[in-house]
């Protein structure tokens, strides 16, 4: 209870006053208050879910990402004017409308995470157990040898002094190796990935090997693997969101979450992250950047062309009104993404891009928020039906890999990997992030034991503690600790 209170006054209460005495009261209409409040909100989610110590990391990106990229940073550039310097000229009236549909998603998504909770409710009252799939080992080792293979080609092509180097000279060497964007983008993504299953694969055919020599083989593989994967993304010259999807799933499959304790410790050091790390991340990776010229906290929030989310909310809402939505056309891009322009001449681009067209910006490099993504694809009603979909997809993929990061499986591979990626998806555009999500997704599918999956009962709440050995204790499913892993 301790805990709970202490986080509800830093993250509910002391950052929104400090907010509001901190930045300078010139506020560019009065949606700053809708924005505190989604603030307020998500800091009590969030303390909610650290606290409480269960793993649930779908629920757990989807409000660290709320509270900042629709709280925070919105909250500070209303309330100083200082909006996003890549997303000029927007509106004043339009802020408040935008407000108001980033809660009315925040909203349906609640909704839809209550739906499937009340389903649970009733699962567990029937004792349905819950299933956990193993690895198989021999698809294992296959995706290892083949994702080895593909990293090394990564690397061979770029070298070591661009990788080591700036994000621009690392950008310029990629660009070099492979000139068609598609093509650059599948490439790179097909040398992180694929290894970066492999490696959580392996993670887990150690913890259910029957033999010593088995857990050291898998180890030293998950070893090299990881090694590997932190040369080519690496703090410097890969994007911060590849760095952290990287990192943080390597720490998952360490075990960082597998215990109540662990769990907290790792998710705290996600918000700390996110607050502290992320806004100044990029002062040592370009050549020439400047450093020491913000003066405060919130400071790293004005004008800063990261946080564009809620202003490319605000595009997307205004392209709608002005009746130029092709309903699900971009949904249809993304999801079609391998199918070449030159087999689909009006094939659309990315909304981010799309978004800057309509504005007539310059810069088109621009993100697309999950609400600007279903703006485009269908007005409101597709912002009510995609937050709703959203909300019970995430609570049972949470539901999922819950009992999974306890006793192993291919779930556990899941919560390693797609709850960081999903901060890539709901900051968009969809179409860049859906060649790597695609790839990642059919890796994972790939390593799927083919045995009798092990079931590990119906969700217990919090992980249980381990033994030394990696027993559970206190879990009526300890029996389960070790499921079938190989084929």
């Amino acid at each position: 209870m301790l805990l709970l209170v202490a986080s509800l006054a830093v993250l509910s209460v002391g950052v929104p006053a400090f907010l509001i005495a901190d930045v300078a009261d010139l506020p560019r209409s009065d949606a700053w208050i809708v924005t505190l409040v989604l603030l307020v909100w998500a800091g009590i989610r969030l303390s909610l879910l650290w606290v409480r110590g269960t793993p649930r990391l779908f629920d757990f990106f989807f409000w660290l990402f709320v509270y900042i990229f629709m709280g925070i940073a919105p909250t500070a550039q209303i309330l100083s004017g200082l909006t996003s310097t890549t997303t000029p000229g927007v509106d004043t009236g339009l802020d408040m409308p935008t407000a108001g549909v980033v809660l009315l998603g925040v909203f349906c998504y609640e909704v839809g995470r209550l739906l499937l909770m009340l389903r649970e409710g009733r699962r567990r009252t029937a004792g349905r157990p819950l299933v956990v799939r193993p690895v198989s080992s021999w698809r294992t080792v296959a995706l290892f040898v083949i994702s080895v293979a593909l990293s090394g080609y990564v690397l061979w092509r770029l070298g070591a002094i661009a990788l080591l180097g700036s994000r621009d000279a690392a950008a310029a060497a990629r660009a070099a190796a492979w000139p068609d964007p598609a093509v650059r983008s599948i490439v790179f993504a097909s040398g992180i990935y694929p290894l970066l299953v492999a490696v959580g694969a392996l993670a887990q055919l150690r913890r259910t090997a029957s033999s010593a020599q088995s857990r050291r083989l898998a180890l030293t593989g998950a070893i090299a693997g990881a090694v590997i994967l932190l040369l080519i993304v690496n703090p410097i010259t890969s994007a911060r969101y590849s760095f952290g999807t990287v990192v943080f799933a390597l720490a998952v499959y360490a075990g960082a979450v597998r215990t109540r304790r662990r769990a907290r410790i790792t998710m705290l050091a996600a918000i700390a992250g996110f607050l502290f790390v992320f806004p100044i991340a990029d002062a040592f990776r370009r050549a020439g950047a400047a450093t020491g010229t913000r003066s405060g906290f919130f400071d790293e929030y004005l004008s800063n062309p990261d946080y564009d989310a809620f202003w490319q909310v605000a595009n997307a809402l205004s392209y709608w009104v002005d009746g130029l939505v092709a309903p699900m056309s971009q949904f249809a891009g993304s999801v079609l993404f391998w199918v070449p322009r030159a087999l689909w001449p009006n094939k659309p681009t990315d909304t981010g891009i799309l978004l800057a067209e309509y504005r007539g910006y310059t810069f088109d490099n621009l993100s697309a928020p999950t609400w600007a993504e279903a703006l485009v694809n269908g007005g409101i009603i597709a912002v009510v039906v995609g937050f709703l979909l959203l909300g019970l997809v995430l609570r049972a993929m949470d539901s999922r890999i819950v009992p999974a990061l306890r006793v192993g499986g291919v779930w556990a591979i899941v919560g390693g990997i797609l709850p960081v990626f999903m901060t890539i998806l709901l900051r968009g555009s969809l179409l860049q992030a859906t060649g790597a999500l695609f790839l990642t997704v059919l890796c994972i599918v790939f390593v799927i034991g083919g045995r009798q999956p092990a079931e590990a009962g119906p969700d217990p709440g919090p992980p249980p503690q381990l033994t030394p050995d990696g027993a559970a204790t206190g879990s009526a499913h300890a029996p389960n600790q070790r499921a079938p892993g190989a084929e």
